[in-house]
């Protein structure tokens, strides 16, 4: 099997363990969790004790608690990103006389999706205390199937306000909880929602172009050799014109990195772009992902429980507004206690 073929497969390998992941998770949230739990008892067989409990401890600390790993790591890969841009395809597409204006544009939406990505990390997304508390629960209304008046908080023992959710990651209660992001070692919440979602666009675009100039640049490459006019030798000795396999697996031999960086921007554009046309259909809705899970357990539990169709729960979203003001909340969230006392 050639080189191109195995790349191929890795790239087939990645995206349907991805998806099957997705879709598995979506049915179940103990998903992952089993997954892990059963990985765990067929390594039990061959790893020592006193290691599985050094890599049980990581793993609480990697996933259970807030950490720093995800979000170096998301730099670290960005600044890989950018330097192999910069140190070799820039110059390249400089030599093949591209726009200059076309060359810098991933730099600007880099640098806006850096300081998107910064608010996310250090904008408190909306913290319930006791000062706060009164506030936040008159804001929303219960809608008496996934958020219902009277309950409390088993660890912050205060009333929840509706839409509200106790992170057990940052162990506090967050406004119109959204989910709590590794990537940015934060909750996404009422108040940095938006710059989440920025950040979400700005990350898609910046694949996108990239991606854009990178086979850009190869299909000049292939039009300036006169690469489809040539022809080869197989095996057997007899000359073949070329095909567009042989010519995607010689540009891979000779641009390796470059090619690489393109399927890897590939497989970010389809991970990153289908999230965030998720976060935008949330958005519009009025709806937060926590909130999306909860109805969808909601539903998956009254069937479980062979409860007849005409006593099912149905689930209405009461907080949508329509398109123009479901935006203008996600924009502009509830007023914060400082303008409530001027």
């Amino acid at each position: 099997m050639d080189f191109f073929s195995l790349f191929v497969l890795y790239l087939i390998f990645v995206l349907a363990s991805v998806v099957l992941l997705c879709l598995g998770a979506g049915r179940n949230r103990n998903f992952p969790g089993r997954i892990l739990g059963g990985a765990a008892q067929v390594c039990s067989c061959v790893v020592p004790e006193w290691l599985q409990r050094v890599v049980q401890r990581q793993v609480h600390r990697l996933f259970y608690a807030r950490s720093w790993v995800f979000l170096a790591l998301h730099v670290i890969l960005e600044a890989a990103v950018y330097s192999e841009y910069t140190l070799e395809i820039y110059g390249y597409c400089s030599e093949l006389e591209f726009s200059r204006y076309q060359l810098l544009l991933p730099y600007v939406l880099g640098s806006v999706n850096m300081g998107f990505f910064w608010l996310c990390c250090t904008t408190d997304p909306g913290t319930i205390t006791t000062y706060n508390q009164a506030f936040y629960l008159q804001v929303y209304k219960y809608d008496g199937v996934l958020f219902h008046k009277g309950r409390i908080c088993g660890t912050c023992q205060t009333a929840k306000p509706a839409r509200s959710k106790h992170c057990g990651v940052c162990d506090r209660c967050v406004h119109r909880f959204d989910h709590h992001c590794v990537w940015v070692n934060n909750c996404i919440g009422a108040y940095n929602a938006k710059y989440f979602l920025v950040y979400l666009i700005t990350l898609t675009l910046m694949t996108v172009d990239l991606a854009g100039i990178i086979t850009y640049f190869l299909v000049k490459v292939v039009f300036l050799s006169n690469m489809l006019m040539g022809s080869y030798l197989d095996t057997q000795g007899q000359e073949h014109a070329v095909e567009m396999l042989f010519i995607i697996q010689h540009l891979f031999l000779t641009f390796p990195r470059i090619v690489f960086l393109l399927g890897f921007l590939i497989i970010l554009f389809l991970l990153i772009g289908g999230y965030t046309c998720f976060v935008l259909y949330l958005l519009l809705r009025n709806q937060t992902s926590n909130e999306w899970c909860k109805a969808r357990a909601q539903g998956c539990l009254s069937c479980l429980q062979h409860v007849p169709h005409h006593q099912h729960i149905h689930y209405q979203n009461i907080y949508t507004k329509g398109l123009l003001a479901n935006i203008k909340e996600a924009l502009q969230p509830t007023a914060s206690l400082k303008e409530k006392d001027k």
